[in-house]
């Protein structure tokens, strides 16, 4: 991981910080949330549309909307970067504002960096006490955010059996993801759907705004604890891995990490919020914490029912579905990095069939394979992608593969690393994990 200065694009220089971020309220229907939030006089609303649940307006539904309300709200802070956010009433509690005040700095710290602007004068205002709702829920029941890639496929195959389960999809107004839909289709499961409108003025790349990452996967895992108690299931599968911890880079005396919303640490202050509002009945964990990206891959490699229909790479998931790819690109890193991990497990024809192409052995993706295993002159990428040391070991096992022998680039890079971990050790559990036992029989 390596340690930077300020860095920012110039023509974010001229833009001028906005004064308040206020939370003007939630509304709450029976299957729908409407959120409004106030950026120096500027007003932004942004609306989730539930389907497959039961009213939202149970209090123990409520207490978690309002959760997901909260954390939404960087959505469209981040446009402004306010120096004073006013949460007026909203219900906040202790654990509450512990979980805002690490989304606001630590799930904004990509965003910071790539605006060279630290977070750390911002002044939080407001919030009141938390009342506690605890819901009926049967823990058996279990919800599992689904975004078609290898790492929900594989949650979802190793839980099948093992629990009543049920996918949950996050849609945009403009239409399904077909390769998410696809891949869901496969699973045979039941699909709770949540369909987000973002205020339009955020579609707009308007010069006078901030732009940048949020934490997305923190706000779906609270639209997933909100669906799960309105249908009356008990538990929150993720799909988490344990690398997703590893920050990309360090800058002014912090970890700055694309997958904060995805870490160990996140799912704890996640948890912690979630149980001060509606106890422990509701369990929300990473069913993949203590493993790792290859050991993912491995699993993935044997469900071959799902290779021609996945799709990891984000171009894919453009918002405006006239944007999206319809294929793998072939060039961006997390097509590289999919390609890589599967490597070792399918054949290279297996792969070629997957993707309909080749990144391994594409010469323009050496810069990207040597950033990905830790040798080059950047950081990791703002991608979700494994720790180096994950794509150092993967890569000296595929090139030690006779079918990839005339790849020479992957010999060359392969004989410069020494990864602290071979595959065999990175197919072990690793770390902590929070997931219940009874998910796991």
């Amino acid at each position: 991981m390596r340690t930077l200065r300020a860095r920012g694009a110039a023509s974010d220089d001229v833009k001028q910080r906005a004064e308040l971020f206020s939370y003007v309220g939630l509304d709450v229907t029976d299957d729908t949330l409407r959120a409004h939030y106030d950026l120096d006089g500027l007003e932004f609303v942004e609306t989730i549309r539930f389907e497959g649940v039961g009213p939202l307006h149970a209090p123990a539904v409520t207490v978690l909307a309002q959760l997901w309300y909260l954390l939404a709200g960087l959505s469209y802070y981040k446009a402004g970067a306010a120096r004073r956010v006013d949460l007026g009433a909203l219900p906040l509690g202790v654990q509450g504002r512990k979980l805002f005040e690490a989304a606001l700095h630590d799930g904004l710290g990509e965003f910071a960096f790539r605006n060279n602007l630290p977070l750390s004068d911002v002044v939080i205002d407001g919030g009141a006490e938390v009342e506690r709702f605890e819901p009926f829920v049967d823990p058996h029941r279990v919800l599992t955010p689904f975004g078609g890639g290898i790492d929900s496929v594989v949650t979802v195959t190793q839980l099948t059996g093992r629990v009543d389960q049920a996918l949950f999809v996050v849609s945009p107004a403009g239409g399904h993801f077909a390769p998410l839909e696809a891949t869901a289709a496969v699973t045979g499961l039941v699909i709770v759907r949540a369909t987000r409108t973002l205020d339009s003025k955020m579609l707009e790349r308007r010069d006078d705004f901030f732009h940048g990452h949020v934490p997305v996967t923190a706000m779906v895992t609270l639209l997933a604890a909100v669906a799960a108690v309105a249908s009356g299931r008990g538990g929150v599968a993720l799909s988490n891995e344990h690398s997703s911890s590893v920050a990309n880079l360090r800058w002014y005396d912090t970890d700055i990490n694309h997958q904060w919303s995805k870490s160990w640490n996140a799912e704890r202050l996640l948890a912690d919020a979630i149980a001060e509002r509606v106890g422990d009945e509701l369990v929300v964990a990473s069913y993949l914490r203590d493993r790792s990206e290859l050991w993912v891959a491995k699993n993935f490699s044997e469900e071959k029912q799902f290779h021609q229909v996945f799709r990891s790479c984000n171009r894919a998931f453009a918002q405006s579905a006239a944007q999206r790819a319809p294929e793998w690109c072939g060039e961006c890193d997390k097509c590289l990095f999919v390609n890589l991990v599967l490597a070792p497990f399918l054949t290279r024809a297996a792969l070629r069939e997957i993707f309909s192409c080749e990144p391994l052995s594409d010469p323009r993706r050496e810069a990207q394979l040597r950033t990905l295993v830790g040798l080059g002159l950047d950081h990791k990428p703002f991608e979700c992608v494994g720790d180096p040391d994950e794509s150092a070991a993967a890569l000296r096992e595929v090139a030690s593969h006779r079918e990839w022998h005339d790849v020479a680039l992957l010999a060359a890079v392969a004989n410069e690393l020494s990864p602290r971990s071979d595959l065999a050790q990175l197919l072990r559990q690793e770390g902590p994990s929070r997931v219940p036992a009874y998910w796991l029989r």
